[in-house]
């Protein structure tokens, strides 16, 4: 799905990448203590992020990591995360794109499981995850 184009996932708080393309915040929340110019966003997607309510139960447990992804998935099909996640798709098809998170416990996070979407490992459409092929 990306072509030749990384995804990459990072701390926001880390140096850009010289490398990086793109650097888009994924968090629903402003991090603590970054200033809009030291962040260097091309982008902020704060409504692809998980809902409060599943972000709160969450609350970054790694034991709860497979239910968190199965629910946060589920969250990506609706219609406005459908339209980010193809605006996110367009900027893979001109270069690398950086997905930041604030959380300490990236390899736990919303971004990873962008990061799998966006590589087309994992379904994240109505269409995919119902297996609907009446259009094809």
């Amino acid at each position: 799905m990306t072509g030749t184009h990384p995804v990459l996932v990072r701390r926001i708080y880390e140096a850009p990448e010289p490398d990086g393309g793109a650097r888009v915040l994924v968090d629903r929340l402003w991090p603590r203590g970054m200033s809009k110019d030291r962040a260097d966003l091309d982008r902020w997607v704060r409504d692809l992020a998980p809902s409060t309510e599943l972000r709160e139960w969450y609350q970054h447990v790694p034991e709860r990591f497979p239910e968190f992804t199965t629910r946060y998935l589920a969250e990506l099909e609706g219609p406005v995360q459908q339209d980010l996640l193809g605006q996110l798709r367009a900027l893979l098809a001109v270069g690398p794109v950086t997905l930041l998170t604030a959380t300490k416990d990236v390899e736990h996070s919303e971004a990873v499981v962008l990061a799998e979407v966006l590589r087309g490992r994992v379904p994240a459409d109505p269409v995919a995850s119902a297996g609907d092929t009446s259009s094809v």
